[in-house]
């Protein structure tokens, strides 16, 4: 039997057996809360239809990350879907039969690769977060939550992300912050922790909703000294009085087990 018909076979049985026997209990854990971060996504309105993407590093290991299936809603996600892959592109557990989106894997194998303390990965493309990307002025202090993001990177805009050669300068524009606006495109997030990362994107939607409303209002905008926003980004950094995101977890998982609890799967 030829080799390509023996990988062929062993996809088979691998699929037909159910994927939590396939992996470790830890991986396992990773993946369900990947899956939940994607129906949360969906439940709280920042998807497009099947593009975007959220990977999770298995666990471990270095070179190694979990993403979505190219060709599913995020409101279909569960933890047997995700497909995992390697830095280099090698697609190493597929029990769908999808692919994985290019410009995806560019993206977040960049951050893996040069970003060891980033567990997961977030980008999104709203029509808040995508209007503010094409703002010279970027995310302005307009309010608490905005000030947040006060440190956060920019990376300009190079056509769809599918060159390998965009990885070094959209990992050098991200520096060790843990948001970036990609100029006239979208956002990212980055952090140690799936939950973490949620609650990073879930504000950082929230400080671009709330500048296109305010800029639509075509009023006087009131903006604080410089000298309080510094402090005030300091007081919201994840390392100052606590990880943000971590204490919310549970709440949302319960959430998503009162309206569908099959993205444990």
């Amino acid at each position: 039997m030829a080799q390509s018909q023996l990988r062929q076979l062993r996809q088979l049985k691998k699929k037909k057996r159910p994927v939590r026997e396939q992996v470790g209990a830890k991986e396992w854990e990773t993946r369900v809360n990947l899956a939940a971060c994607y129906r949360l996504m969906h439940e709280f309105g920042m998807t497009e239809m099947i593009a975007n993407h959220i990977s999770a590093r298995v666990p471990g290991t270095h070179d190694q990350f979990l993403i979505n299936p190219y060709g599913m809603l995020y409101e279909e996600m569960t933890a047997s879907s995700m497909i995992r892959v390697d830095i280099e592109g090698n697609v190493l557990f597929n029990a769908t039969d999808y692919g994985i989106n290019q410009a995806g894997y560019v993206i977040h194998s960049a951050v893996h690769a040069a970003r060891h303390d980033v567990e997961c990965i977030i980008h999104t493309h709203t029509l808040a977060g995508m209007a503010v990307s094409a703002m010279n002025s970027g995310i302005l202090p307009i309010a608490q939550s905005s000030m947040r993001f006060s440190d956060i990177a920019y990376h300009d805009y190079e056509g769809v992300a599918l060159r390998l050669d965009e990885r070094e300068r959209l990992v050098k524009a991200l520096g060790d912050r843990e948001a970036m606006v990609l100029r006239n495109h979208g956002l990212l997030t980055v952090a140690p922790s799936i939950a973490e990362c949620f609650n990073n994107m879930f504000r950082l939607e929230r400080a671009c909703q709330l500048q296109v409303m305010t800029l639509s209002c075509n009023a006087e905008i009131r903006l604080p000294p410089q000298e309080i926003v510094n402090y005030t980004q300091h007081q919201m950094a994840p390392t100052t009085r606590r990880r943000w995101g971590l204490m919310e977890w549970p709440a949302l998982l319960r959430k998503l087990d009162r309206v569908d609890p099959s993205y444990r799967e």
